[in-house]
């Protein structure tokens, strides 16, 4: 797990080729014009999913991890917390494959806050509890960008 502004995403370019094309496309757009919903990058190699949502009490959310994708989580506008848990931690349900959603059952994590111009990358075994009010539901514009293992 990784956690920055995007102004310091060049400290990360040398990781992984995607996840440098990934924060590269993120600096080189007008993020607040993108419309919701999926932006090809490199077909299933790289792409992005643009949201727009009301932050939800940590009740409300649910634990999850990737096996196929690492997510590149930006902060467009507003703030949210994150969960994270290493994946090792956690107790673990199910995995749906086609959605490459491993469900958590369980799990002990710490929560970050993370602003509007920041990013926090999430590796496949990053547990993490995206959409979380900080103080009470908020309006979020997330980018997630998705990189293929």
């Amino acid at each position: 797990m990784i956690i920055d502004h995007l102004k310091n995403a060049a400290l990360y370019f040398g990781v992984r080729e995607r996840i440098s094309a990934g924060l590269r496309w993120l600096q080189s757009q007008d993020l607040s014009k993108l419309s919701a919903g999926r932006h090809e990058l490199d077909g299933t190699n790289l792409f992005a999913v643009i949201s727009e949502y009301e932050t939800k009490p940590k009740a409300q959310g649910k634990w999850e991890a990737h096996k196929r994708y690492i997510d590149i989580q930006y902060l467009i506008s507003g703030t949210e917390w994150i969960g994270y848990a290493p994946l090792d931690a956690c107790r673990l349900g199910a995995y749906d494959e086609a959605k490459d959603f491993q469900e958590i059952l369980e799990a002990a994590g710490d929560f970050l806050t993370v602003r509007a111009g920041m990013f926090m990358l999430l590796a496949p075994q990053d547990a993490h509890l995206p959409g979380v009010a900080v103080v009470s539901p908020a309006p979020v514009k997330k980018a997630v960008v998705k990189v293929l293992v």
